[in-house]
């Protein structure tokens, strides 16, 4: 396989940026999922469902 001049470490870049974009998505889905605002509203949502069904 031929590179062009420049072009040896491209793939190692798309890795490392592949990788700290999924690892701030995971950092960013945690905080959104264990945070008081979204486990509440959640939490109103089965209230309500249950109580519908009910």
């Amino acid at each position: 396989m031929r590179f062009l001049p420049g072009d040896e470490g491209t793939t190692t870049a798309e890795y490392a940026i592949g990788t700290v974009a999924a690892a701030s998505f995971a950092i960013a889905l945690y905080f959104l999922l264990t945070g008081d605002t979204i486990a509440k509203s959640l939490s109103e949502l089965v209230q309500r469902a249950l109580t519908l069904a009910g």
